[in-house]
């Protein structure tokens, strides 16, 4: 028999672990409370809240949002970044982090934790170059560049679902409403909305949402012909997730401590899949002389297993 295991035990152990997944929900969260807090402040003591020439838009929005003119880019070309961690809306907050908690986790089941975050980060600002194009190209928009913004974490979050439905389109999820979907249907469905919407209203919003999708089936399909786009994280500390490589020795050994959990065994799998990949990404650079005793080792290993 399978033990009951309650939806919100399994919560509260994805929002303890390690997972850049977790991380990244964190930053979004922390952004959305420091506007709002500013906010507050500002009007308690009576401070102008805005820049620019739009008194709608709050100061720290102003400095963390992504404009659509050239020339405010070149002056704030930070924003390619942080764009995609900022919400004013906190319904559009849930709703972005809601899909982003069950697309990671989906992704995670096959992708590694370095490709979700690249994923992420990419997936953004391919859909900034999407928004910042569009503005600057159609002349529907040339009256309304110089007070356009762009915001939220929409286009990165698409791009991760958009990535794991290109790699396991066939994956079903069961929604609230609509019961059992493939992941590949509720992908095209989003497509299809978010065409049809540009001109009802947010356009930009929804031009960077494409932007992040096709980012997201563009990864995959080149992730697939042998091409990994991920971020070299090496030496970058996430909270206390550390993405240093380690060295590895390669004789059996015993486990006397406590089990691993599920999650753990998996993080080890596709760290270690992760390592073989990079070693093949090596060969086919510079041929299997240039390996490392360490990484030829290694390599003879999971020949070995997966010969067994």
């Amino acid at each position: 028999m399978f033990a009951y295991q309650n939806p919100l035990d399994n919560i509260k152990k994805f929002f303890k672990s390690k997972s850049p997944l977790v991380y990244l929900i964190y930053i979004n969260l922390g952004v959305l409370i420091l506007v709002h807090l500013t906010n507050v402040v500002c009007w308690l003591f009576e401070i102008k809240n805005h820049a620019g020439t739009n008194a709608n838009v709050s100061l720290l929005t102003y400095y963390l949002s992504l404009p659509a003119d050239l020339g405010q880019i070149s002056l704030r070309p930070w924003t390619l970044l942080t764009y995609m961690f900022l919400h004013e809306n906190i319904l559009h907050f849930l709703l972005n982090m809601i899909v982003l908690y069950f697309g990671g986790r989906i992704f995670l089941e096959y992708l590694t934790e370095r490709k979700l975050l690249s994923v992420y980060i990419l997936g953004g600002i391919a859909g900034a170059l999407f928004y910042i194009g569009a503005f600057n190209f159609f002349p529907v928009f040339k009256g309304s560049i110089s007070d356009s913004i762009a915001l939220g974490a929409s286009a990165s979050v698409l791009a991760i679902l958009f990535a794991i439905a290109t790699y396991v389109p066939n994956y079903i999820i069961v929604l609230f409403i609509f019961g059992r979907v493939k992941l590949k249907y509720l992908a095209l469905i989003i497509v299809l909305v978010d065409i049809l919407s540009i001109p009802l209203g947010n356009a930009g919003g929804h031009i960077a949402h494409l932007g992040g999708a096709f980012w997201g089936f563009l990864y995959i399909i080149l992730l697939k012909q042998g091409s990994n786009l991920s971020f070299r994280l090496k030496n970058i500390n996430f909270g206390h997730l550390k993405f240093k490589k380690r060295k590895t020795t390669y004789e059996n050994t015993y486990q006397t401590g406590r089990p691993l959990t599920d999650e753990e065994y998996n993080y080890r799998r596709k760290e270690k899949q992760e390592r073989i990949d990079e070693i093949l990404e090596k060969i086919a650079r510079s041929g299997y002389s240039s390996l490392t005793k360490e990484e030829k080792a290694l390599l003879f290993q999971s020949s070995n297993k997966n010969n067994s």
